[in-house]
């Protein structure tokens, strides 16, 4: 895994078993003034979830899968997420109780251990690997295209949620409620994305996709 070491959008990372691809990527954040990190592949399908912290306490949402590569069949260069759906049937039992034990819960911790609290929306990328839930990155934010699919599922009202977050008043065993629901998302992307894109573009075939 070769990724570019800067803010990329979700699109300055290889994920490859082909040295020479791996090589050409890094070259290329050289080229533009860069660095470049390199990590272990992880192996297995991403999870990402999203966890509101007041400071001290947290909750989890639901957890979503996102596709980053462009193409059918996982055939193409990645990108800030091509769709995302929820829930995930697949996951072992206790993934998010695992998660929140293991990952959210101990950084928050360190987070008020060195005086800087933090209050907002961890979003945790995961990979559940052969050996386990493995942490693939962190962000301060709600990750798209994810959220979509995860809001159309939450009946518990979110500008409360958000609202008792920011004052410090989620409490330690805060309760969500769900709809049974399958939420779905496709992005749909302008000609040339992820390596370039322009705005303006007229969509068509909308009533063709409607009648799937």
């Amino acid at each position: 895994v070769v990724k570019d070491d800067g803010l990329a959008a979700g699109k300055g990372v290889v994920v490859t078993s082909d040295r020479a691809e791996a090589l050409a990527h890094a070259e290329a954040c050289f080229a533009a003034g860069g660095t470049v990190v390199i990590e272990d592949f992880l192996d297995g399908p991403e999870v990402s979830l999203f966890v509101i912290c007041d400071g001290e306490d947290a909750v989890a949402l639901t957890p979503a899968q996102d596709f980053k590569r462009i193409h059918d069949g996982d055939a193409g260069p990645n990108t800030g997420g091509m769709g995302a759906y929820t829930p995930l049937p697949w996951l072992p039992e206790g993934f998010t109780d695992e998660v929140m034990d293991r990952v959210a819960r101990p950084v928050l911790a360190e987070m008020a251990r060195r005086g800087t609290p933090f209050t907002g929306v961890l979003f945790c990328g995961l990979a559940v690997t052969a050996k386990g839930v493995e942490v693939i990155e962190f962000n301060v934010r709600f990750g798209d295209p994810e959220t979509q699919a995860v809001l159309a599922r939450l009946e518990t009202p979110l500008g409360g949620l958000l609202a008792d977050a920011a004052a410090g008043r989620l409490g330690a065993d805060r309760r969500l409620e769900w709809s049974d629901d399958v939420a779905v998302d496709v992005v749909v992307a302008s000609a040339g994305y992820p390596a370039s894109s322009s705005t303006g573009d007229v969509i068509s075939g909308l009533a063709d996709a409607a009648a799937l």
